[in-house]
């Protein structure tokens, strides 16, 4: 079993990813859109659901407003109170003023089931929050879906108001699937170890800095996408 020390340093470089990570552009953003939408809730103290919340990287955007922080998943860790699936969770419903649901989503067998619970588990007016693949390298035997904002349209019919962003520009999400692919071919660890303190901090300095004097108002691009959604 992973070690509340591992897990939370896993968080740690999630929430506030090196130069070296080959996902510093998206995690980077990632963190800037969760940050803005938070900042929206109304509520004081928040009753959270983290759905896959194995490690918990967004939690400390929460500091000083939590009343209660409940995660499930399928894997346990010591973050974890609940195994149990996002299909079928054992929790009453209109229970929490958020969800998160962060990176989760292409691993599910039923993605719109999950989002019927994610509706049934909200307080009316509740929050959810989360992000997931649009292009993506497949990572594990049950990575089986990518989601671009028409799904999200569809799978989160039930919700009252939705926003949907690019977790970064086209080119720094280019860049990103640069990275990663880059990581992911040189399977050796002293290529790998080399790749990521000399070539990976340069590309994701200069996709930053493109994205920046060149932005583009399309997201034909993106690899991953933020979504903000109100029961």
């Amino acid at each position: 079993m992973e070690t509340l020390e591992s897990v939370t340093r896993v968080g740690r470089e999630r929430l506030y990813p090196s130069l070296t990570n080959p996902h510093w552009l998206v995690l980077r953003r990632r963190r800037q859109i969760f940050q803005k939408w938070i900042e929206r809730a109304n509520e004081r103290k928040l009753e959270v659901l983290d759905i896959g919340g194995r490690i918990q990287p967004y939690r400390p955007l929460l500091e000083g407003r939590l009343k209660r922080y409940v995660a499930i998943d399928m894997r346990a860790t010591p973050l974890v109170d609940l195994i149990a699936r996002g299909e079928q969770m054992p929790l009453a419903a209109e229970k929490f003023d958020l969800v998160i649901c962060t990176q989760v989503f292409q691993y599910v067998s039923d993605p719109a089931l999950v989002g019927a619970e994610i509706h049934r588990v909200l307080k009316p007016r509740g929050i959810l929050l989360l992000s997931a693949p649009a292009m993506a390298i497949r990572d594990a035997d049950e990575d089986g879906w990518r989601f671009l904002p028409c799904a999200w349209k569809s799978i989160l019919r039930e919700f009252s108001e939705m926003e949907i962003v690019s977790e970064g520009g086209n080119i720094g999400n280019f860049v990103r699937m640069v990275n990663a692919s880059l990581h992911v071919f040189l399977r050796y660890r002293p290529l790998q170890a080399a790749f990521r303190y000399t070539l990976c901090p340069l590309l994701n300095v200069g996709g930053n800095f493109l994205d920046r004097i060149a932005p583009n108002r399309s997201d034909y691009f993106s690899t991953n996408y933020s979504v903000w959604a109100r029961k």
